[in-house]
C-alpha cells in the first residue's frame, strides 16, 4: 500500500488550524445533541469535504490532499479531542475512497471517487457479520458467480456508517469451506435492489459512528464491481488493519490528552484547604500517572506510524497490536482519573468526559478486540524474545 510523503510543514500547519476551526464550528456545538437524539450526523461528515478531509491520503491528481499517514492521524487527533465517533466515521468513509484510489479500476474510480470526495455519498467497509467478527475468514455471506457477474446473499453487522453509506466495500465467500482462499471483495451500491438496510443499533453512546448492518438478498453485482478477486480479498483487508489499529490508538491518546488538559486546568484553579487542589499529592499523583501512560501510548503509536510509513505491512503487525492494546487498556481508567480530579463537575455533559468514555469502550472492539491484540503479541513471543 503506497503512502505519500505528505504536505509541506507550512501547508500542513495551516491546514491543522483550519481543521481546528472547522471542528469548533461544525462539531463541538452539536456533539451532545447528536448523542441525546441518537443522530448520525451525515451532513456534518459530508461537510468535511470543504477542507478536503474526505480525501486526506489520496493523491492531488485524483482530487485528494496527498497527506502522509502520520499527517492523517494528526487530523484525526484534532477531531477526536471533541468527538472520536465523528472522526472514526469520517476516516472510514475516507478509507473506502483511498482503497479505490489505490486499487480500483479506472472505471471504478470514475464512478465512485467524485461522490465520495465531495461527500455526496458516504462509504463503509463491511467485513463483520452477526456470527463472524475477529475470525474474519469464517464469513458466510455468499457470492455465487453468474454469466454477467455475481449474486450476493448474506448479512453484515457492526458496520461503521451503515446508517447512511451507499458506497460499500463488502467481503463475501466465493467458495464455501475455502475460508481465506475464497474471500473476495465487491463494491456495493446501497440504493440498489437487493440491498436492505438494518436500523442503526441502539448503543450506549457514540451514535455519530452510525453503526448498523444490512442484508444482501439476491443482490446482483456486475464483474465491473469486483474489487479484489477470490484469494486476494482477505489479504487486502488485512493490509489495512494495521493502519486502522494505529489510528484507533492515536485517537485514544487524543481523548486522554484533551481530558488531561481540562482536568489540570480545573485543578489549578479550584482551591481547597487554602491551595489549588493540584498541589495535593493524592490528586497530582493520579494525574501524573495518566501523563506517564499517555507518553508511553504516544511512543508506541509513533513506532507503529514509522513502520507503516515504510510500506512494510508484515513488520507493522506487531507494533500496531502493541499500540492498540496499550492505548485501549489505558484509555478508560485514564479518563476516569481525569473525571475524578474534577469532582462532581466531571459528570457534566459539557466536559465531554462521558462522551469520551463511551468512545473508549468502542475502541476496545473496533479493528480487532483487545483480546485479539493480546493474542497477536503472544504469537510473536518466541520469535521476538527466545
Amino acid at each position: 500500500m503506497s503512502h505519500s510523503n505528505g504536505l509541506s510543514e507550512d501547508k500542513f500547519t495551516e491546514l491543522l488550524t483550519q481543521v481546528t476551526e472547522f471542528r469548533d464550528r461544525e462539531i463541538a456545538p452539536y456533539v451532545i445533541d447528536w448523542e441525546k437524539t441518537r443522530t448520525f450526523p451525515a451532513n456534518a461528515i459530508a461537510s468535511a469535504h470543504e477542507l478536503g478531509l474526505l480525501g486526506m491520503e489520496i493523491s492531488p491528481e485524483l482530487g485528494g490532499l496527498g497527506m502522509s499517514f502520520g499527517q492523517k492521524l494528526k487530523v484525526l487527533d484534532v477531531l477526536s479531542e471533541v468527538s472520536m465517533p465523528y472522526a472514526f466515521s469520517l476516516v472510514n468513509s475516507h478509507n473506502v475512497a483511498a482503497r479505490l484510489a489505490r486499487h480500483g479500476t479506472e472505471d471504478q474510480k470514475d464512478r465512485f471517487l467524485p461522490d465520495l470526495l465531495s461527500g455526496n455519498k458516504l462509504g463503509s467497509t463491511a467485513l463483520t457479520e452477526p456470527d463472524a467478527g475477529s475470525d474474519f475468514s469464517s464469513i458466510s455471506t455468499q457470492a455465487t458467480r453468474e454469466q454477467d457477474g455475481w449474486r450476493l446473499n448474506g448479512e453484515k453487522a457492526w458496520i461503521t456508517n451503515a446508517a447512511r453509506s451507499t458506497v460499500i466495500v463488502a467481503y463475501a465467500q466465493t467458495e464455501p469451506g475455502a475460508r481465506a482462499r475464497g474471500i473476495a471483495s465487491f463494491l456495493i451500491d446501497g440504493t440498489q435492489e437487493g440491498f436492505e438496510r438494518v436500523a442503526p443499533y441502539d448503543l450506549i453512546g457514540s451514535h455519530a459512528i452510525g453503526t448498523g448492518g444490512f442484508r444482501l438478498n439476491d443482490y446482483f453485482t456486475s464483474h465491473a464491481d469486483l474489487l479484489a478477486p477470490a484469494g486476494e480479498g482477505f489479504s487486502a483487508a488485512l493490509a489495512t488493519i494495521n493502519e486502522a489499529r494505529t489510528y484507533v490508538a492515536s485517537m485514544c491518546c487524543a481523548m486522554v490528552e484533551a481530558s488531561l488538559r481540562t482536568s489540570v486546568d480545573y485543578a489549578s484553579k479550584r482551591e481547597s484547604f487554602g491551595r489549588p487542589i493540584i498541589e495535593h499529592q493524592g490528586l497530582s499523583w493520579q494525574l501524573a500517572r495518566v501523563a506517564n501512560q499517555l507518553e508511553a501510548a504516544r511512543a508506541l503509536t509513533a513506532k507503529a506510524i514509522m513502520v507503516i510509513e515504510k510500506e512494510d505491512s508484515e513488520a507493522a503487525i506487531l507494533p500496531a497490536a502493541h499500540a492498540k492494546k496499550f492505548a485501549t487498556e489505558f484509555v478508560e481508567p485514564a479518563l476516569t482519573a481525569c473525571a475524578q480530579a474534577m469532582g462532581a463537575n466531571g459528570l457534566k455533559e459539557e466536559s465531554l468526559l462521558g462522551h469520551r468514555l463511551t468512545a473508549a469502550r468502542v475502541a476496545n472492539y473496533v479493528d480487532g478486540s483487545t483480546e485479539i491484540m493480546t493474542d497477536r503479541i503472544a504469537k510473536t513471543l518466541r520469535n521476538t524474545y527466545a
